[in-house]
């Protein structure tokens, strides 16, 4: 049986914690554009939203889209540097941490785990069918095409997974864990 077609964009909401550089920010450019919902407080995300959480426990998988496509994704856009202090509080709505992937953002370039919330945000869209809009929102980096290049073979692989340890062989796979 095929995939049912992606319904219209999945809404992208950013938690902004103002602890990175403004200029190189890349949710705070998502909001600018139009492409994302700012959240003012974390109390704002809505409690079926899907909230990516580098530490969560849960990996994010294809079959989580239709709750992203009924509540949206979030991200917490703060530093790496503090990422264990901004999440050792859980976040409401469904947190998900992303399968394994490598940065292709300038600051990060070729880290695994390290993503910009627009690349985490562009791989949540990947695997749930949602390429187009992935697509779209990488575009306002000159950079954002090379994330999928990088991470082609294994965005293809995680967006058929049909469950969590389907996603965590993968992981095995490649990244020898």
């Amino acid at each position: 049986m095929d995939k049912p077609k992606p319904s219209a964009s999945v809404r992208l909401l950013v938690y902004e914690m103002k602890q990175d550089d403004p200029r190189k920010c890349t949710s705070r450019k998502l909001v600018r554009l139009g492409l994302a919902t700012p959240i003012a407080r974390p109390h704002q995300i809505p409690r079926g939203a899907i909230v990516l959480n580098p530490l969560a426990q849960e990996v994010f998988f294809s079959k989580d889209r239709e709750q992203a496509e009924g509540s949206g994704l979030a991200v917490v856009d703060c530093s790496w540097e503090k990422a264990e202090e901004a999440f050792s509080s859980r976040f409401k709505g469904i947190n998900r941490r992303l399968p394994y992937l490598v940065a292709a953002n300038p600051v990060h370039f070729g880290r695994l785990f390290e993503l910009s919330s627009l690349e985490a945000l562009a791989a949540a869209l990947y695997i749930i069918g949602h390429i187009e809009q992935a697509r779209k929102i990488l575009s306002i980096y000159k950079w954002g095409s090379v994330f999928l290049d990088l991470n082609r073979n294994l965005l293809k692989e995680y967006a058929q997974a049909k469950n969590p340890e389907e996603v965590k062989e993968i992981e095995e796979a490649y990244f020898n864990l």
